[in-house]
């Protein structure tokens, strides 16, 4: 399950940090919030599919190593993105 290019476009735009920024960590959480957010709603029509729930754990699991790195670089960031998506950790 894979989001939409003019709704990556959108998230792309909200969480760069500057003109034509794709690589960093901000947006590259952001998209991957976004996919895991749509395999959820998935999951709940489509309970055994037990494939997509793999490549899920695996995008939930690149999102945390993201986030730790930002943490560990750069906390003030960190603090902002995880309240912009409403991400509890």
């Amino acid at each position: 399950m894979s989001i939409s290019a003019g709704r990556k476009a959108e998230v792309i735009k909200s969480y760069a940090i500057k003109a034509g920024d794709t690589g960093s960590p901000e947006v590259q959480v952001a998209i991957l919030s976004e996919r895991i957010t749509t395999l959820t709603d998935h999951f709940k029509t489509h309970v055994k599919d037990n494939h997509s729930r793999r490549g899920l754990l695996k995008l939930v699991s690149q999102r945390r190593q993201l986030l730790d790195y930002l943490m560990q670089t750069d906390e003030a960031r960190y603090r902002s993105l995880i309240d912009r998506l409403g991400i509890r950790r």
